[in-house]
Order: structure tokens, then C-alpha cells, then sequence
């Protein structure tokens, strides 16, 4: 399992898109910054200034080619050939592509940190007091906690549809409509009225998780769940996807 790591790990690091990554984060989020207005410094620190959203698009991308592009190139059948067996070459990338997601909200903060001094935003004490009668810092290490846990979601979710498909362009191109559409569908399925308590439960409701934290009021009328049973959502739909997509990965025919 080690050395797995250690070869998931150190494809990683040679890849230009993991180092320009960080910088292409910073600048969108000194855009959101500058877009998003003078008197929203709470909700831009408690955001860290929308990296959820960011760190979700540079997760797609970069989960995405993970195994679409050993596919592609039969680099996989090299990994196969090498590690005992197949569940040790798919927890190895799911791991280091976890650890990169760790990584990212790490930077986010630290780049929040950063902006928060920056004359664009109102002047704002960590200590005051926002959603849930919280103080700004705690916030904001709770809402980074809970992306972790969508974001982990959505890894479960591309490295599931990167097994199903082979094309690296197609698979971009899916997860990126089924994460940033997923809130569109699944209120399209609720405003329905039909079935409601059913259809609820949906794993595209399931990316409203972190957007409803900091902003309850509007996505709880979205996603018809409380907090606690979208985290529950969340973590049931991560475990069946990491399952299902390994069934996928060892039946696979290279």
C-alpha cells in the first residue's frame, strides 16, 4: 500500500495542473472578493471567499484525468501488474486525490487569512458573531470541515463515473454538468410535489450540503432536508460510490 502511495503521490506532484491549481484559486478568489461587494466581508471569510465552489471545479479536473487518462493510454495495465491487487491501486488514488482536497482547503484558509487584510472587504473581527451565533472564525472552519466532506462526496462520485468511462473530455465534461447542475435538478425533482420525501434523499441533493450550512434559510426551502440529515446523505452516498466504484474498477477489462 505504501509504495501505491508513493506512486499515486508522486504522479501528482509532477503534474504542472497540481501547482498552477493554488494560483488559479487565489485569483478567483480575489475576484469573488472584488464582485461580491464592500459589505459582505462576513459571508466572504466565512466562504473563504467562495472556495467551495472553486475547489470543487479543480477537484472535477484533476480527479477527473486521474484514471480516465491511464485508461486512455493504458498506463493502468503497468499499476495492475505492479500491485498486488486492484483494491490497492483504487484506494491509492482515491487517498492522495483526498489528501490534495485537504491541501486545497488548507490554502483556502490561509489565502482567506491573506485577503481579509486587503482595503476591498469591510474591516471585520474574527470574533463577531454570524450564522448559527457562531464568532466569524469558527465559521469559517466549519463550513471548510463540512466541504471537505462534499467535496470527498464528489471525489466518491468522479472516480465512480471515471471507471464507467474512458474518455477523459467526457468525464470532465459529466462531472462538471453533475456538480454544478446536481442543485438544479434535484429542486427540479422537488418542485414537483410528488413523492417529495423520496425523492429528497437523491444524491444530487446531497451537493447542497456545504451552500446550506452558511446559508440555511435559502437551501433548506431547495433541498427539503435538515443540516444533520444532508450530512448523513453525504456520507451514506461517499461509501456506496467509493463501493460501487471499485466493483466497477475490478471488473473492468483492460
Amino acid at each position: 500500500m505504501a509504495f501505491s502511495l508513493y506512486q499515486e503521490f508522486y504522479k501528482l506532484s509532477h503534474r504542472k495542473l497540481t501547482w498552477i491549481a493554488p494560483l488559479v484559486l487565489l485569483i478567483l478568489m480575489i475576484l469573488t472578493g472584488l464582485s461580491i461587494g464592500y459589505n459582505e466581508s462576513k459571508l466572504l471569510m466565512t466562504t473563504c471567499y467562495n472556495a467551495p465552489d472553486w475547489i470543487m471545479l479543480i477537484l472535477v479536473i484533476v480527479g477527473s484525468t486521474t484514471f480516465s487518462m491511464e485508461f486512455q493510454n493504458n498506463a493502468i495495465l503497468t499499476l495492475l501488474y505492479k500491485a498486488p491487487n486492484k483494491i490497492l491501486v483504487y484506494l491509492s488514488k482515491y487517498l492522495v486525490i483526498l489528501g490534495y482536497n485537504l491541501w486545497l482547503h488548507l490554502l483556502a484558509i490561509l489565502f482567506t487569512l491573506g485577503l481579509r487584510a486587503i482595503p476591498m472587504n469591510q474591516s471585520m473581527s474574527w470574533s463577531a458573531l454570524y450564522r448559527y451565533q457562531q464568532p466569524l472564525w469558527e465559521n469559517m472552519l466549519k463550513t471548510s470541515a463540512i466541504d471537505v466532506l462534499t467535496t470527498t462526496f464528489i471525489i466518491s462520485l468522479i472516480f465512480l463515473l471515471s471507471c464507467l468511462i474512458n474518455s477523459n473530455a467526457i468525464v470532465i465534461s459529466v462531472s462538471l454538468l453533475m456538480v454544478f447542475m446536481g442543485q438544479f435538478i434535484s429542486a427540479n425533482l422537488l418542485n414537483a410535489d410528488r413523492f417529495t420525501t423520496v425523492l429528497r434523499w437523491n444524491p444530487f441533493n446531497m451537493t447542497n450540503l456545504t451552500r446550506q450550512y452558511y446559508n440555511y434559510t435559502t437551501y433548506f426551502d431547495t433541498s427539503h432536508l435538515l443540516n444533520q440529515q444532508l450530512l448523513q446523505g453525504t456520507l451514506s452516498y461517499t461509501l456506496l460510490f467509493i463501493i460501487v466504484g471499485y466493483l466497477i474498477f475490478r471488473k473492468k477489462r483492460f
